[in-house]
């Protein structure tokens, strides 16, 4: 078992019908025997990813897209931003998701991520995603009624409902050579008033704080059954769930890293191969260059 593989495997569910947090520690680093280990680690996850990179790119088979989701201050973007740093630009993109436009609202909630999923050879990365109508729309469910969905069919059972939905979306996904993997940035409430304390004593960090992040901070145990509900109900095999931990952020983004390469590593990539003709006309190509300055 490869380093990545015995990493992200620690943290990744397939399958949680009684999925609980608690029992998945914010704080933990396992399996790295230090800061600096882990930073050794990191960078050979980076040169592996690029190679895999560059191998899915030229392939054109597989589309792989990597979702993240977290409470304020878990550390999304500087996962993104540290892990993804020696990936060719051209293979990749990236999509934020806030409240949503008039014009989603006019829409199945899918519709504003599915218009973003990535090409074949591309790696797409979702900062937030349609998950967020399982989470900060069942904090907050006014906000369903701004969806205007038919009264009907707002019911008791409408989290469950998208609970299907999304499963069913994914396998579709699957199905089509669009490999999903979903990471929840679990950090502790605790370490989270720490960041913020930070955002407000640093004024080069005063532009991150909301006060809006104090408000929903007070959602927090509501936040937290939100997401049990969602991980179990949502972690398949074809679109499994990591739980990183994330109150040391030189791990999270270590173990970010681990469980992409592993997922690329699985996919078995290779450079296309040239047929007989093809190669036949690539020599014809170079003996004509050699013959002209």
């Amino acid at each position: 078992m490869s380093w990545a593989s015995k990493l992200s495997k620690s943290y990744r569910i397939d399958a949680a019908k009684n999925f609980k947090l608690k029992h998945f520690d914010p704080a933990s680093t396992a399996h790295v025997q230090s800061k600096e280990h882990a930073q050794e680690l990191l960078a050979k996850g980076i040169a592996e990813m690029a190679e895999y990179q560059d191998r899915l790119y030229a392939q054109d088979r597989w589309a792989v897209l990597l979702i993240f989701q977290a409470m304020d201050a878990a550390g999304k973007d500087g996962a993104i931003k540290h892990v993804m740093s020696g990936v060719n630009p051209q293979g990749c993109q990236v999509f934020s998701f806030k409240a949503p436009s008039s014009e989603e609202l006019n829409h199945d909630f899918l519709w504003r991520t599915t218009k973003c999923l990535p090409e074949r050879g591309h790696i797409g990365i979702f900062n937030r995603s349609y998950y967020e109508e399982v989470l900060v729309v069942r904090v907050h469910p006014d906000i369903l009624k701004n969806e205007r969905l038919p009264e009907s069919l707002v019911t008791r059972d409408v989290w469950q409902q998208r609970f299907e939905d999304i499963c069913g979306f994914e396998n579709y996904l699957a199905h089509n050579g669009v490999v999903v993997r979903k990471f929840f940035l679990n950090v502790s409430k605790k370490e989270q008033k720490r960041r913020f304390m930070e955002r407000l004593d640093s004024p080069e960090k005063n532009w991150k704080f909301s006060a809006a992040d104090v408000k929903e901070r007070q959602c927090w145990d509501d936040y937290m059954t939100a997401y049990e509900e969602m991980i179990s109900a949502t972690s398949t095999k074809n679109s499994p769930w990591y739980v990183v931990p994330a109150d040391n952020k030189w791990y999270t983004r270590l173990v970010v890293a681990a469980a992409i390469v592993d997922t690329l590593k699985d996919l078995k990539l290779e450079y296309p191969t040239v047929d007989p003709n093809r190669r036949k006309q690539l020599l014809v190509s170079r003996a004509e260059l050699q013959k002209k300055k």
